[in-house]
């Protein structure tokens, strides 16, 4: 049951999390929230009255795929492109303030835990693992995932890679000295030239 996640509709996966999220009392939708843009390239604050439990939906489910991930990085991801009038549009991140409440709210949770070895960022633990494993909404139609079949193969090991080298070489070395041997008689270098 911990693939379920990469098999579901995200479009129906994010508002029933949302609605999950809306029954945990941690996450709690802050006053400032109504009033702010979700990064500088919006022209007005999010118009949907439950922007804040999708937006922390989306991220949780982004921490499930992702792994470890920092607050850049998940405003890259929900950042857009700025309309600058007549000059062509620019690319602009989102904004870092509602997704680092996000985060902390999660990790008060018990959802969300801090990362400093290694990598930097935020994970889920397994609770949240567990949390998002519970929500159920379907497969995304279209999606065979018994037909798909992936095969890993192994990394050949320096000695594996060395003696194909050798015999690669061997190879071509018997071939430089069987095309000299023919070069010697006329006719025999004919037939090499109508071989090729």
């Amino acid at each position: 049951m911990a693939k379920t996640i990469y098999v579901q509709d995200a479009e129906k996966y994010v508002p029933a999390l949302a609605e999950a999220l809306k029954k945990i009392p941690e996450f709690e939708i802050p006053v400032w929230a109504g009033f702010v843009k979700s990064g500088v390239s919006r022209a007005r604050p999010p118009a949907q009255d439950d922007f804040w439990y999708t937006r922390a939906a989306s991220i949780l489910r982004q921490l499930y795929i992702k792994g470890v991930v920092g607050v850049g990085k998940l405003r890259t991801r929900y950042g857009t492109k700025k309309d600058r009038g007549g000059k062509p549009d620019k690319f602009r991140k989102s904004s870092g303030k509602i997704i680092r409440v996000i985060l902390q709210q999660a990790e008060a949770a018990g959802l969300v835990e801090k990362v400093t070895k290694f990598q930097f960022g935020r994970r889920l633990t397994q609770k949240g693992r567990d949390f998002l494993d519970s929500i159920e909404v379907g497969e995304k139609p279209g999606l065979e995932l018994e037909k798909t079949i992936v095969q890993i193969l192994p990394k050949p090991s320096a000695e594996e890679v060395l003696d194909e080298e050798v015999v690669e070489q061997n190879v071509v070395e018997s071939e430089v000295e069987e095309v000299k041997g023919k070069d010697n008689s006329g006719e025999e270098k004919e037939a090499v030239k109508d071989g090729k």
